[in-house]
């Protein structure tokens, strides 16, 4: 049993680690926003805040149908179909997605206006959310190659690309946010600036890595963008669901000031972090799961999932411990401004909780993922996020004062029954699973 749970772990994370190392300095990307942000001045992080809680929302639409591609081209590679030929299509399919989500970013610019925020905000965040309307298609290309070479497992290269672009988005903020030479001092303008660069940059390098790479020819399949549509569009609402849950605490939060907003920004930030481990076991998940179900393994399909479900939990528990020892320290990476650690540190503790439950509940998702039945993972983020948070956590915020605290006590509480009924369901499809 032992033997056979090493073989599956490394089976796991031979996929994974990269991922990892990718997820990682994707996410190192948006701390390295936080922290020049936070240097920069707290009214230039608190706009950033609130910009990308509105940007997440529009632009994780498409990125989430996007996530559908890895575990569908598995699937065909475990049915022997040849997957290299679905490249242009899924080109095509992106790109056409990145021009509705960058129409619909720029028309939301206008009513930034209707939320009524700090009037040194508002200028900040609709330069911001102009320029990252037109990165659009750079972070979109880069995510559907990054799905489609996963598929293959090929994770080096494209995570690579991604730790690299770590250390120019750096660069670019610190330059474009705070001027250097002949070059102005831009601030939060700066930060989309950069973000633009470096998404275009990686997606183009990803282009060109596939067509030396692999034989790619082109070929149109309208059954291809069905399927994909029927994988990806459940995942992808599921996840604009959370998003806007998550996002919505800042928008709102920072009406009634922004310290709000930059706190949730910083406690986001650190979730997100650790939240790329379990996330690239997920997408291993998947591959695996949606290869296994392909090739009618029933055995891989279970011994995967419990692996992936066991190695991400663990992995939270130990983020959680670490959280629950040193919030202080944490915070403190990111600010030294007295006021946003008093009210950071307590939301820390809560995040402590909340780990645990994030880690299960991807986990699941990626065996959903895997089996094609993502409808399961709609149905109960729309429950837990909708049904459960939305009333409970903006009850305790704004009717009793809370304010993030409260938030964050329904976000906990909706984890718990998001992994429930996911939980159930699963051990359900697994009982009737028989090829």
């Amino acid at each position: 049993m032992t033997s056979q749970f090493k073989h599956y772990v490394k089976e796991l994370f031979n996929i994974a680690l990269p991922i990892i190392a990718g997820n990682l300095g994707f996410i190192l990307i948006g701390v390295g926003d936080v922290l020049v942000a936070g240097r920069h001045s707290t009214d230039t992080l608190a706009a950033i805040s609130i910009a990308t809680s509105i940007t997440n929302c529009i632009q994780i639409f498409g990125i989430g149908i996007l996530t559908g591609i890895s575990p569908l081209i598995s699937n065909y590679r475990g049915k022997k179909i040849n997957a290299e030929k679905y490249f242009y299509p899924t080109l095509r399919f992106s790109m056409f997605l990145a021009f509705i989500v960058m129409i619909i970013t720029l028309l939301f610019i206008p009513l930034i206006d209707v939320f009524e925020y700090d009037s040194v905000l508002t200028p900040m965040i609709k330069q911001y959310m102009f320029v990252i309307a037109f990165s659009t298609f750079g972070a979109y290309l880069q995510a559907c190659v990054r799905e489609f070479l996963q598929a293959f497992e090929i994770v080096m290269f494209p995570n690579l690309i991604t730790g690299l672009a770590v250390i120019l988005n750096i660069g670019l903020n610190i330059i474009l946010v705070f001027g250097c030479g002949v070059i102005p001092s831009m601030g939060a303008l700066g930060l989309a600036i950069a973000s633009l660069i470096v998404r275009y940059i990686m997606g183009i390098i990803l282009i060109i890595y596939c067509f030396k790479k692999m034989k790619l020819s082109n070929y149109e399949d309208f059954k291809y963008y069905k399927d994909l549509l029927k994988i990806g569009l459940p995942v992808s609402v599921s996840i604009l669901v959370e998003f806007i849950a998550f996002n919505s605490v800042a928008v709102v939060l920072g009406k009634i000031s922004g310290i709000y907003a930059a706190s949730q920004n910083i406690i986001c930030t650190l979730a997100n972090a650790t939240f790329m481990v379990p996330l690239a076991i997920s997408n291993a998940i998947a591959i695996k799961v949606g290869y296994s179900n392909g090739a009618k393994n029933i055995s891989d399909v279970k011994k995967y999932s419990f692996t992936g479900i066991i190695v991400s939990i663990l992995f939270m528990a130990c983020c959680a411990m670490f959280f629950a020892i040193f919030p202080k320290q944490v915070v403190k990476i990111f600010t030294t401004d007295v006021d946003l650690i008093r009210i950071s540190v307590p939301v820390i503790y809560i995040l402590a909780v909340f780990q645990i439950f994030d880690g299960l509940q991807i986990s699941l998702s990626g065996i959903f993922k895997g089996l094609k039945k993502t409808g399961v993972v709609l149905f109960a983020n729309f429950v837990a996020y909708w049904i459960v948070f939305l009333p409970v956590g903006y009850t305790l915020a704004l009717k009793y004062k809370m304010n993030i605290i409260g938030f964050w006590y329904g976000l906990v509480l909706a984890s718990m029954v998001l992994c429930t009924i996911m939980g159930v369901i699963l051990l359900r499809n697994l009982r009737k699973l028989v090829y």
